[in-house]
């Protein structure tokens, strides 16, 4: 895979080191940022327009790219150049004026709070014993209790740790039954942790030396939860091991982390009716990202409307 120019890489490696965006959003930008330069290969950095932009804009909506893939593109292109545009003596951001087309918005896949049950209490099958088996566990009560995304979960510290050149972005606080989380955009939150959550990580922090390396460097050593060879854990390992306990535990949907995000979010809305509190918890800059989440509840009201209510008429 050829390397971007200088600049591009230099704001990469920044967002990298000093903001901590996850591998996964890395890897996103990178391949925005290589169809920007494909679109103008004969244009120097610094010579590109608002005109440069909505061309390469056009271009990848005529390659049928949809509005989200477009708007994440957006993003990083405005990123970029809002970080090196005033050290290349530009007199302006050229992407800062273009918008993406709207996306349609889909409704969250949320479980039920039966089959979060199902999922969480593991009705059937022994109870974790291995260390790999706890660690999941735990990371998975820890995603129920306190609504986090997948990069907020993957990047805690079992506690606060400030050492040589490393200094902890999130950790949890087990005493005090909450969460210091670094989410979207560097904005720290408190989340709460519920008693299973508290649990199922001591439980899990009992056994976790087993996965732990001998030699094992500073971001190891801090890390909450470890991969298999001792590592800080991988987005993607999360993924793979909660489908798993879904399919075990006989759920007949597929179930992503961000699916356990969205029930926390629905199920506090069907019990509290606080939308602003939930909005905090989440992390929401816009609280217009977390009224999607009460489109879920009306859905759960008019279901048992339709049962229940003797004229609905709705035949089943």
């Amino acid at each position: 895979m050829h390397a971007l120019p200088a600049p591009m890489e230099q704001w990469l490696a920044h967002l990298r080191g000093n903001r901590r965006y996850s591998e996964h959003t890395l890897a996103g930008y990178r391949q925005d940022l290589r169809h920007l330069i494909q679109c103008h290969a004969n244009t120097a950095l610094e010579q590109y327009t608002e005109s440069h932009i909505r061309q390469a804009i056009a271009r990848l909506h005529g390659q049928g790219l949809k509005p989200r893939s477009l708007a994440r593109a957006l993003a990083a292109w405005r990123g970029f150049y809002q970080w090196w545009a005033p050290a290349a003596g530009m007199d302006s951001n050229p992407a800062a004026g273009v918008r993406a087309p709207k996306a349609p918005r889909g409704l969250p896949k949320a479980l039920s709070v039966e089959q979060t049950q199902v999922l969480l209490d593991r009705p059937g099958l022994p109870a974790p014993k291995t260390p790999i088996e706890c660690r999941d566990q735990a990371m998975f009560e820890v995603l129920y209790s306190s609504g986090l995304r997948l990069a907020e979960l993957v990047s805690l510290d079992w506690r606060y740790t400030r050492q040589e050149s490393y200094e902890s972005q999130s950790w949890v606080q087990l005493q005090e039954h909450e969460a210091i989380v670094k989410g979207k955009g560097g904005k720290t939150r408190n989340v709460p942790l519920g008693t299973k959550a508290i649990a199922a990580v001591n439980h899990w922090l009992d056994v976790r030396a087993g996965l732990l390396g001998p030699g094992a460097g500073i971001d190891a050593c801090s890390a909450l939860f470890l991969g298999a060879r001792g590592n800080r854990i991988s987005p993607r390992v999360v993924q793979l091991q909660l489908n798993k306990l879904a399919t075990l535990a006989g759920l007949p949907v597929h179930v992503h982390p961000h699916s356990l995000r969205h029930s926390f979010a629905s199920h506090m809305l069907q019990s509290a009716q606080d939308l602003r509190a939930v909005q905090e918890l989440l992390g929401h800059a816009n609280i217009s990202t977390t009224q999607i989440y009460t489109r879920l509840d009306f859905q759960h009201l008019a279901q048992a409307y339709d049962k229940a209510h003797p004229r609905a008429g709705r035949k089943r």
